[in-house]
This record gives structure tokens, sequence and C-alpha cells, in this order.
């Protein structure tokens, strides 16, 4: 049997914003959700491209040079090596998909860091 993931049931146990939790592997890829809310850290990830697709409500992903507008069901890829800073007006739910190694705050350790996130 292959498993199903329901994500609104994975959405439901994550009680922090901007702390990403496992719900799959893919080869050497994680899938992650996260819940997030205001400001995060400017940061990069020298070595990998990160995947966002919004599943609930809007985000923007700031970048030095411009921003990119995300709506429910919409996907951006941030290229490896580009700075950038993710900000939700209100409470958006964001699914992630980067490399099992990949910490949430690239280049710029912090408060939001989250070095190893747990499967929900």
């Amino acid at each position: 049997m292959i498993p199903v993931i329901r994500l609104k049931d994975k959405l439901a146990r994550i009680d922090q914003h901007w702390t990403p939790g496992i719900v799959a592997a893919i080869n050497d890829y994680q899938v992650k959700l996260v819940k997030i809310e205001g400001e995060f850290t400017w940061h990069k990830h020298a070595d990998t491209d990160e995947l966002f697709l919004v599943l609930h409500g809007n985000m923007v992903i700031r970048l030095r040079d411009g921003e990119a507008i995300l709506e429910k069901g919409d996907l951006c890829v941030v290229p490896r090596g580009v700075e950038h800073k993710p900000v939700a007006e209100r409470e958006c739910h964001v699914l992630l998909l980067e490399p099992a190694d990949t910490v949430n705050t690239g280049d710029a350790p912090g408060e939001l860091t989250v070095d190893k996130p747990n499967w929900l």
C-alpha cells in the first residue's frame, strides 16, 4: 500500500509560525509544511533551489530587486544563491520542497532557525 498524506491533517498539527514540519521524503529531498505570518529573515541557500507552493492564503517573497506575490495555488522556485525574505500579512500555509539537509534560515542563523525539522 502507498500511504496517503492528508495535508490538512498535517497542517492541523503545526502550532507555531515559521516552524516547518516534514510530511514526506523523495530521494534526498523533503516535502515540508509550514504556517507563516509576519516577516521572516533575509537569507539565501548557496547550494540549493527552494520551492514554495501556497496551499492557503497569500504571501510575498521579497527579493533585493523585486518581489514575487503568491496566492493560493501559486508556486515559486527561488534559485540557489538568491537572497529572499518570505512575508505574509495573515496566516499562510506553504508546502516546501528542498534537500533534506536544508536549514530554513540558510546563511542567516538566528531565532527562527530550525536545524532539524520534526516529522508531522
